[in-house]
């Protein structure tokens, strides 16, 4: 989730990037920059990098040193040149590439003239490097955004009539999500921005034109907002806006109201981070599935860092983890073991090394953590290397502890997750280790390429499915109303249905600080029946899988003993919406998948339920974010 601050005309160019830079700070980022046209004759490129070209009117700073990168930026700041006409800035939440200034934005063209700052994923960037490399073109960075200003510059040298209609043809050749701003010496009181996926938000005044990613950057600078569309590109200029489609096409650019305060807008407007962040899952798992597969139809997870042959080598996976992240890795196992044939065994990570786990060379040891930090899991990972196993890591923070240790990394993309219950980052996670549980099983060659087509469609399709489940937050409220004075609840499922019980029960117990315990259904007549009785709230995983009929056999021990029934299930499924008291409702998807969408609802009900009561969904008691002791 990085952060996009664009002025152009004023007084305070400078001043409004920072400030700005400063207000998306709660997004999280590990490296800022910035980027300035002047009108100094004299003005040279401060950069290292681009010593000996010619003066031309552009000034970039960068810092790539985590939470003080802005700190260290402004202090850069006081050396610019001046006056300023316009200035793109940004703070990174690092995707492909590590941490560090060189792949810090802004990111400029070989001649230092043009500068762009990007959000989201070009999923054709490998092809479009290599394409500009061997046209002559020197990329200095590790990331996908650099290639984006390289065709800028090429369009130009090719004849496009101006900045606007450059970056539009290097737009033409971009697969993926992007939101970006684009400035060049030769045109210095213009911005141009285009978006797809990722927002962008204009605002206006008389003799300004800002841009940003988010409403907070630009809040008190002017009431008039108009938010970009996709495939829409903006021509910003002082006090002038200019909106086109990507072929060219002109649009009225669309007006929006905001009636935030700062603190507000920093939640897009949502009562909390929690929700928020729910809200954002969609994209979340949209941006895991992004670039990953290639031209041929194979998947390419390119920051695994080991080859094919190695993975084709392992006879056995181990998952370790911790919380949310464990219950990802049971999610996972079904998928793995199905699709790949290898044995997966799921370990807590605190007891992962204790137990003297049977691990050698053929061993792939995954390590499952938002933070990359949980202490547990990177001792249990250390253990594992110890003994002669493979280590991967799924993460969500580039060059994090753990995965500086692993043999390889698979990133999730959530972008920073601010409440503490993990929300947007687990599904993430179910999402990465479906996308390598795939990968293990076309290497092994356990599923044909025509299968893994099909079930990377689905997978695509995830996307919209978790938009739909979450837009039904106002009927999970209303089934939480109903059971808010509960003391007792079990939540129950088979097969994939089981794990995402177990994070249910996490969900309810973490923000409403009920008592909630998630079992597998088959196992309630060994015990765990003789806790139901009238009052107690029984929620149950129904949507249909092959075990269906199964679980609805266990749904009727307990309502026959006077529970109170509450089901997930699909769509349309008026069978098992009769065998409940209340429905919490979600789209069909294939059953190995079905965990992404099915947990949503969970989600929702433990945040209603806490809100009910009156809690801080946000800050969960005794609870921490990262943890990093034993």
């Amino acid at each position: 989730m990085c952060g996009i601050i664009a002025v152009t005309g004023g007084d305070e160019v400078l001043d409004v990037i920072l400030d700005g830079l400063a207000r998306l700070e709660y997004r999280g980022y590990d490296s800022a920059g910035l980027a300035l046209t002047t009108v100094r004759d004299d003005a040279t490129v401060v950069d290292s990098d681009l010593e000996g070209v010619a003066p031309v009117t552009l000034w970039r700073a960068r810092a790539a040193d985590g939470t003080r990168s802005l700190d260290h930026l402004a202090k850069q700041a006081e050396g610019a040149s001046r006056p300023v006409r316009a200035g793109i800035g940004h703070t990174r939440w690092a995707t492909h590439g590590r941490p560090s200034e060189g792949n810090a934005h802004p990111h400029l063209d070989c001649t230092g003239r043009i500068a762009v700052v990007h959000n989201g994923i070009i999923e054709n960037h490998a092809e479009l490097a290599a394409e500009l490399t061997g046209a002559g073109h020197r990329l200095r960075s590790e990331t996908d955004t650099e290639v984006v200003v390289h065709l800028v510059e090429a369009a130009l040298a090719a004849g496009a009539p101006g900045l606007a209609a450059a970056v539009r043809a290097a737009l033409a050749r971009v697969r993926g999500a992007f939101a970006l701003a684009v400035l060049a010496v030769d045109e210095p009181d213009l911005v141009v921005a285009a978006r797809r996926v990722s927002p962008l938000v204009v605002g206006m005044t008389s003799s300004s034109a800002f841009l940003a990613s988010d409403i907070p950057a630009l809040l008190g600078r002017t009431d008039r907002f108009y938010v970009l569309d996709d495939d829409q590109l903006a021509e910003l200029r002082p006090g002038s806006l200019v909106v086109t489609t990507l072929d060219g096409d002109p649009v009225e650019p669309v007006a929006t109201t905001v009636e935030w305060d700062l603190d507000a807008a920093r939640k897009d407007g949502f009562d909390d981070f929690m929700s928020k962040e729910i809200h954002e899952q969609p994209t979340a798992v949209a941006n895991t599935l992004l670039d990953r597969v290639h031209a041929d139809g194979h998947l390419v997870l390119d920051e695994l860092r080991v080859g094919h042959d190695v993975l084709a080598g392992i006879d056995k996976v181990f998952v370790v983890a911790c919380g949310s992240s464990y219950h990802a890795g049971l999610m996972a196992k079904y998928a793995m073991e199905h699709w790949a044939r290898l044995p997966v065994e799921i370990d807590i990570a605190s007891e992962f090394r204790y137990r003297d786990p049977v691990v050698d060379e053929g061993t792939l040891v995954v390590g499952v953590s938002q933070s990359g930090e949980t202490v547990d899991t990177l001792q249990a990972l250390r253990e594992a290397k110890r003994k002669g196993a493979r280590v991967l890591v799924v993460c969500n923070v580039v060059d994090a502890s753990m995965t500086r240790e692993a043999d390889a990394v698979l990133y999730t993309r959530a972008g920073p997750e601010i409440g503490v219950a993990a929300t947007k980052t687990h599904l993430a996670q179910i999402t990465a280790l479906l996308l390598l549980a795939l990968t293990l099983a076309q290497v092994r060659g356990t599923l044909e390429d025509a299968d893994v087509r099909l079930l990377l469609g689905d997978l695509h399709a995830l996307p919209d499915k978790v938009g739909l489940a979450v837009d039904r937050g106002d009927d999970v409220l209303a089934v939480a109303e109903q059971v808010r004075d509960a003391s007792a609840f079990l939540f129950l499922g088979r097969h994939v249905g089981y794990p995402v019980a177990l994070e249910g029960a996490l969900k309810l117990k973490e923000l409403s600080y009920l008592r909630a315990e998630g079992f597998p259904a088959g196992e309630l007549k060994h015990g765990p029946i003789a806790l139901v009785e009238p009052g107690t709230v029984v929620l149950g995983v129904a949507t249909r899988t092959g075990l269906w009929e199964k679980m609805m056999a266990n749904v009727a021990e307990v309502r026959s003993r006077g529970a109170t029934i509450v089901l997930v299930a699909n769509d349309g499924d008026e069978e098992t919406a009769g065998l409940a008291d209340a429905v919490l409702w979600v789209p069909a998807t294939h059953p190995l998948l079905s965990p992404v969408v099915d947990v949503v609802p969970f989600q929702l009900f433990a945040y209603a339920l806490a809100r009910l009561h009156g809690y801080d969904v946000d800050r969960p008691r005794n609870l921490a974010k990262v943890v990093t002791v034993e």
